[in-house]
């Protein structure tokens, strides 16, 4: 199949697992392009009011810049052959619970990447995932084999 597959890399943004995929199906010459959603965490949390104007309550703050990145973020899942879902274990991301939540309603392939930690915790986020990694590479491995059927 000569395509190029959408991968989406949604979650925890305080490591470099993103980069670890990419380099990795870079060496493996995968025909991938990759989105994400904004990974600046100052300027996902203060984009609402840096470009709507002001708010005097953090809550409605938080609306507006949410607002403005689902618009980002939904339009890239729409758009994605696959997402893979990134859950670290030193924050909450309930943004990247969201974001797969919204691809499994679009019937979009997830793959959830986590340490053997957070099972319990995601089991039902794993559910609907279609493969449940603990390492970048394993990513890597499981988009070359669906893109090309390679078993290494």
């Amino acid at each position: 199949m000569n395509r190029t597959w959408n991968v989406y890399l949604s979650g925890e943004i305080h490591s470099d697992w993103r980069e670890k995929i990419i380099e990795g199906t870079t060496a493996a010459g995968l025909p991938v392009h990759f989105s994400a959603p904004v990974t600046d965490h100052a300027s996902s949390d203060d984009c609402g009011v840096h470009i709507l104007g002001n708010e005097t309550s953090a809550f409605w703050a938080d609306h507006k810049g949410a607002q403005v990145n689902a618009i980002r973020t939904r339009t890239l899942i729409k758009d994605a052959d696959i997402v893979v879902v990134r859950f670290g274990d030193k924050y909450r991301q309930w943004n990247a619970a969201f974001d797969a939540g919204f691809a499994s309603g679009l019937g979009k392939p997830i793959i959830t990447l986590h340490d053997d930690v957070l099972e319990h915790a995601l089991k039902e986020v794993d559910a609907a995932a279609l493969a449940v990694a603990e390492q970048p590479a394993q990513v890597v491995q499981i988009l070359d084999y669906v893109i090309n059927g390679n078993l290494k």
